[in-house]
């Protein structure tokens, strides 16, 4: 239907559940949880130059009023609990993505007794955003690979009530629905020397 017949009818037909998901896609607020170097170019996303509030995402200083929470950086372990904790705190459904090397595996510091070897050990990570630190850029790529994740969930809310009980949908995280893939990445031919 075009437009010139929705302005002649007057009513558009949808289901709840797209007109749910429509309104988080457009209305992301994050919950900052910059720890290092990748923190700064979080907050540089958030600038005018970028400016992340066209989209709809504003920064929250409270994980009761946030949906998503973005960690960026270095993940040690004795911040560990305390980012449990932040996420715990915030109200279904929520969202996290992991920026930069050292949240996504440890990055330079992957083989240190202190550092915490990727932050999806602690949270289930929803995108990851590679780099060090990631340009602005590529942050703003993860949240709108977000975004397009959430417009396409198939129900709104991670509960589902049976006949006799009420039970949480178990998500898979992003690593584990890639992890074949990129298994088979991995295994590469040798290189041809003749």
């Amino acid at each position: 239907m075009a437009i010139e017949g929705l302005m002649k009818e007057g009513f558009v037909t949808t289901s709840l559940d797209k007109v749910i998901n429509w309104a988080r896609t457009g209305s992301l607020w994050p919950m900052t949880f910059g720890l290092a170097c990748c923190a700064v170019e979080m907050m540089e996303a958030g600038s005018s130059r970028y400016d992340l509030d066209r989209f709809g995402i504003v920064f929250r200083p409270t994980p009761r009023q946030s949906d998503l929470m973005i960690v960026a950086g270095t993940l040690t372990n004795k911040m560990a609990p305390a980012l449990r904790k932040v996420y715990d705190q915030m109200p279904e459904p929520k969202y996290v993505l992991s920026m930069g090397s050292c949240a996504n595996g440890g990055g330079y510091y992957h083989y240190s007794y202190a550092v915490v070897r990727g932050c999806d050990r602690i949270v289930p990570v929803d995108v990851y955003v590679p780099g060090c630190p990631p340009r602005p850029e590529a942050l703003l790529e993860g949240l709108l690979l977000l975004q397009n994740q959430i417009q396409h969930q198939p129900r709104p809310l991670s509960w589902v009530v049976g006949e006799q009980s009420v039970s949480q949908i178990t998500k898979p995280t992003l690593r584990d629905i890639k992890h074949e893939s990129r298994i088979q990445v991995t295994n590469l031919d040798s290189p041809d020397l003749s």
